[in-house]
């Protein structure tokens, strides 16, 4: 790999992980849209979003193999136009079963281009001899921005939800097909010997549990956080994915300056800060009853998880047997167990009780992160 070609591949990585961002985050204005449209009660929302995490959950082991067999640049090219071509469809499904079929697909594309951009992060990082994961899943932060108040502004000019999400699907698929030549070429990802498989295990799992807590401390408000604003503190539907902005921008913000913050404070501190700041937010976001304490407990969710997910994949990466080519997706497909179990429970929960209780559970299960930070550090040997 030439000297200049490795700058360019981190650009073009960095790309990717803000069509992945804007892509996602466009969905979280939409499903009050979608909820209102097809008549559908909390439980049969929570459902039917189970198919976003159950895409990205079969697709996810999938992607190994492909990234071993085709490389991860074409493996992110073919991801990014699957999720692009599905976003548009879901603003206008005709029924339940079509919706449901629409995020399984857009789960998938989601899910494929979230290991194989991890994989061309992991690499360029090593090549690149300091630590660039943080400000990489920053950037996803910001696409989350983008998305949500991109959408949110479309709508505001009068567009219709269909119009809006053809113009995120064009923007994305054109930026994806630029900057693909940039990526890294098959020859520099990863590869395991033909035939070979490595059962995760161990180092690989633990991360992965924590994986799975952060993911659903993400898909909670990524799914849920646009309902409750509208159904429980009267918020517009065109204004109820500023929620989700508000959480990104400041995840964002806490991701760009990460790598600093770990190297200032250590991995552990910075993971169980992170967490207990997380609880801390989830709790003011349902108890306080103004919106400014609203707004207060998102900026506080957004800074307190923004470091978590990037450092378990970093750590992931480092790990010597197996191989990112397994690593990655196995605690990407353990984390995304969280967007697929998340919303069911939270909708289930929310039948029980009410939506703010089920939310709340979510920040007392960051707590169990917290708890762990020191043994996820010495296991996955971060300094």
């Amino acid at each position: 790999m030439s000297a200049r070609s490795l700058p360019a591949a981190r650009v073009a990585t960095a790309a990717v992980f803000l069509i992945c961002g804007i892509g996602m985050a466009s969905w979280a204005p939409m499903v009050p849209f979608v909820k209102t449209r097809l008549a559908l009660n909390d439980a049969d929302l929570g459902l039917i979003l189970l198919c976003f995490g159950g895409g990205a959950m079969v697709t996810m082991p999938l992607t190994g193999g492909f990234i071993n067999r085709f490389g991860s640049r074409k493996t992110l090219l073919v991801a990014v136009w699957v999720l692009s071509l599905a976003l548009p469809v879901l603003t206008i499904a005709p029924s339940a079963w079509a919706l449901a079929i629409a995020l399984f697909l857009f789960g998938s594309g989601i899910g494929a281009v979230d290991v194989a951009m991890n994989v061309q992060a992991v690499v360029v990082e090593k090549r690149m001899a300091k630590p660039i994961m943080s400000s990489l899943h920053g950037l996803f932060s910001v696409g989350g921005l983008v998305g949500a108040l991109g959408i949110s502004w479309l709508l505001h000019t009068g567009l219709s939800l269909w119009t809006s999400a053809i113009i995120v699907s064009v923007m994305g698929i054109g930026l994806a097909t630029w900057q693909y030549r940039y990526l890294l070429p098959a020859s520099e990802d990863p590869r395991l010997e033909k035939g070979a498989w490595i059962f995760p295990r161990g180092r690989v799992l633990a991360l992965g549990a924590l994986c799975f807590i952060a993911f659903l401390a993400e898909g909670a408000l990524l799914d849920w956080s646009a309902v409750y604003l509208k159904f429980y503190r009267g918020f517009s539907e065109a204004n109820a994915g500023i929620g989700y902005a508000v959480f990104s921008l400041t995840m964002a913000i806490g991701r760009l300056t990460g790598d600093r913050v770990a190297h200032w404070l250590g991995a552990a501190w910075t993971l169980r800060a992170g967490a207990l700041l997380a609880t801390l937010g989830y709790g003011l976001l349902i108890s306080l009853p103004s919106d400014g304490g609203a707004m207060m407990g998102f900026i506080l969710i957004g800074l307190g998880i923004a470091n978590i997910v990037p450092l378990l994949f970093s750590a992931a990466g480092r790990l010597e047997n197996p191989p990112p080519s397994i690593s990655i997706p196995t605690i990407t497909t353990l984390g995304y167990a969280g967007l697929l179990a998340g919303p069911a429970l939270i909708g289930f929960g929310a039948e029980l009780s009410n939506l703010p209780i089920a939310l709340g559970g979510v920040g007392v299960a960051l707590l169990w992160v917290a708890m762990c930070a020191r043994t996820m550090t010495r296991n996955s040997q971060i300094e």
